[in-house]
């Protein structure tokens, strides 16, 4: 049932973002993937688990650096950053011990993750634009 509840609400959060306008901005799916990073801090930091909580942070920070090199560089790499934390979900709990971690959270996340990664990247060929790197002032 968490596939189920994954797949609809990443649906539904991403047709809504179409719809609104959301994902015109290039933010949008760079903040959406260091929400989704922090979440596994978040469940660490609930059990007071400051192994997990150090484990935690080190992979988040993975994610947090391809979030935001994707949003100045190239928006591929938050489509790849996506769909490789939906693959990471399925098989966290074979590498990092989080007793915070809901026994539904690997499945429902995995599989919004995944969602919102192919989203993304159907959503850069339709718009080739809003992959490419934007000019920064200095």
């Amino acid at each position: 049932m968490e596939y189920l509840i994954g797949f609809v609400l990443a649906a539904a959060v991403c047709v809504f973002a179409m719809v609104s306008g959301f994902d015109r901005d290039r933010a949008f799916y760079p903040t959406t993937m260091i929400v989704i990073a922090a979440y596994y801090i978040l469940f660490a930091a609930m059990v007071g688990s400051t192994p997990a909580l150090t484990i935690e942070s080190s992979v988040a920070g993975v994610f947090i650096v391809l979030a935001v090199a994707g949003f100045k560089k190239n928006l591929w790499l938050v489509a790849a950053a996506l769909c490789g934390h939906g693959v990471f979900d399925f098989f966290h709990h074979a590498f990092i011990q989080n007793p915070g971690v809901p026994v539904w959270w690997p499945g429902f996340c995995g599989s919004y993750d995944i969602l919102a990664g192919i989203f993304l990247a159907v959503l850069l060929v339709r718009r080739p634009g809003l992959a490419a790197p934007v000019a920064f002032p200095q």
